[in-house]
């Protein structure tokens, strides 16, 4: 695969006066940004805890050449130590993209109250894309699932970065 270009795309400065759920997901899809601009899929994530930032990360997969390294699972060890516990009762998980199987996993193992995506992955996504792994009926936990908060500059984000990847992988192959 090519290089990318810089990410065209313009990082939020959002208020903190209000610490909502639109500020915390600015500040993940601030992190998607990152993540673009070292070549890995630009998805981001961040865990508030007690209104402070515990965990924020970007997707380093290809730069540890690690498969567990997703913005998720990154952000909630960052959490984790920062809280010194595993259970992350009281947390809220922001990240642009609906979690894959492992990172809703993770989330229920790490037991976050919350989890706030940006936009919905219907092949891959596991908070009610393609399963739901919050509701399995034998679980001992449970959290809320919020879809939707800043889905389309999200969403734009992701498709513009794989749309780019495409164009560039075949200008290589035509002069190839």
């Amino acid at each position: 695969m090519s290089e990318i270009p810089p990410c065209p795309f313009e990082k939020r400065y959002p208020s903190q006066l209000d610490r909502g759920d639109t500020f915390y997901m600015a500040l993940a899809y601030n992190r998607a940004i990152d993540a673009w601009n070292e070549d890995e899929v630009p998805i981001g994530a961040v865990i508030e805890y007690g209104g402070e930032i515990v965990g924020s990360a970007s997707n380093r997969v290809s730069a540890s050449q690690d498969p567990t390294a997703h913005a998720e699972i990154l952000a909630l060890t960052q959490a984790a130590a920062a809280v010194g516990n595993w259970r992350l009762n009281g947390a809220t998980l922001f990240v642009t993209k609906e979690p894959c199987p492992m990172c809703s996993g993770a989330c229920v193992m790490s037991r976050v109250s919350r989890v706030v995506y940006a936009f919905s992955d219907p092949k891959m996504g596991c908070l009610g894309g393609a399963a739901d792994l919050s509701a399995l009926p034998r679980s001992n936990h449970r959290f809320e699932v919020l879809p939707g908060v800043m889905e389309k500059e999200c969403l734009d984000l992701v498709q513009a970065y794989f749309r780019i990847k495409r164009d560039k992988d075949r200008e290589l192959t035509a002069e190839g």
